[in-house]
């Protein structure tokens, strides 16, 4: 071994040997990595005043880790999620490193030791079922894209699907038979199956007929013949739903916000969490109660179903439930 060990050999493994191979990610999260790794390259090489061609194993210290945390925050302005995102992926990295290289151990444990600092969840907003009809309303249909930009906004909505579920999205993984469903390719490498409403399959349906022939792998949502990108199904819809925006509460209409939506209004609908937990699929259902904290037209439906008799003789209006069954599965799940 020389006595300076190199640092490209040990990535290059990190990346290919460990995050796609080992661990099977999906590109979008090696990008992530990558991306990390990228902007901790460039802190140590700077700190060290070299090129990062020149950069070795032992370069990257605990004291550069440190600082490259601080740097994120005070001079790059990142938000402490982000920052814990960076570290998550900088733990990856030296645990991978300890095994590699023995050496390096103290070094990588004091790494692995940093803590996540703590910070609120970001506030979950979704759009009220007023507020969508009318989007839906006022979306354009006439031109050479309104109904692909119809049919992209009202599946969003319908599934709650990820942006890049929607842009991996394939002819073969739709059935727009007597009950349409469409199967999703998530988070985890995992598969799960969505039903679609008749008005999506029948505007899928025709969004199909209207292309060129299609063949089991092309892909539904295009542009000039190429895939949606993620960035793509962002700015149609930014464009389409930015008259939505709440500057009050810092609510900006992005296809994200859709997911949030749907499972709100799923909720509201008397849809049993565990059901919704599968539609937009969560790993744990604590991810998915977070969409009864916030639901306030449940809460206020609650707080008139639980409103003392009036005193004057007059009564009560009782919400309208589906059963009393579900008003009580919700309230327990407070």
């Amino acid at each position: 071994m020389s006595e300076v060990e190199p640092l490209g050999p040990v990535l290059h493994s990190f990346f290919v040997d460990h995050l796609i191979t080992v661990k099977g990610l999906r590109p979008a999260s090696v990008r992530s990595y990558r991306d990390t790794i990228r902007l901790l390259l460039q802190f140590v090489a700077a700190d060290k005043r070299c090129k990062i061609t020149r950069l070795g194993l032992c370069d990257v210290s605990f004291e550069r880790v440190v600082g490259f945390l601080r740097y994120l925050e005070a001079e790059r302005g990142n938000h402490i999620r982000t920052r814990n995102q960076r570290l998550a992926a900088i733990h990856c990295l030296f645990e991978y490193i300890a095994a590699r290289a023995p050496e390096m151990l103290a070094v990588c444990q004091r790494v692995a030791a940093i803590p996540m600092k703590r910070a609120a969840p970001p506030e979950t907003r979704y759009l009220e079922r007023d507020e969508v009809e009318g989007l839906l309303h006022h979306l354009p249909r006439d031109g050479r894209l309104a109904l692909r930009d119809r049919a992209l906004i009202l599946f969003l909505y319908n599934t709650g699907a990820r942006v890049q579920e929607v842009a991996d999205l394939r002819v073969e993984h739709l059935d727009l038979g007597e009950h349409p469903l469409v199967r999703l390719h998530g988070k985890g490498d995992k598969w799960r199956t969505c039903p679609l409403w008749r008005q999506t399959a029948e505007l899928l349906g025709s969004l199909l007929s209207a292309a060129p022939p299609a063949t089991p792998t092309t892909p539904v949502f295009t542009a000039r013949g190429r895939p949606l990108t993620r960035f793509g199904i962002y700015k149609i819809v930014r464009r389409h739903g930015a008259g939505l925006d709440d500057p009050r509460t810092a609510r900006r209409v992005s296809p994200h916000l859709f997911r949030h939506t749907a499972a709100v209004h799923l909720l509201e609908a008397g849809v049993e969490v565990n059901v919704i937990r599968g539609w937009l699929g969560h790993a744990d259902l604590t991810t998915t109660n977070r969409y009864a904290e916030i639901n306030t037209r449940m809460k206020q439906e609650a707080l008139r179903a639980s409103e003392p008799p009036n005193t004057s003789g007059g009564c009560r209006t009782r919400p309208i439930w589906k059963s009393d069954e579900s008003l009580m599965n919700w309230l327990a799940s407070l």
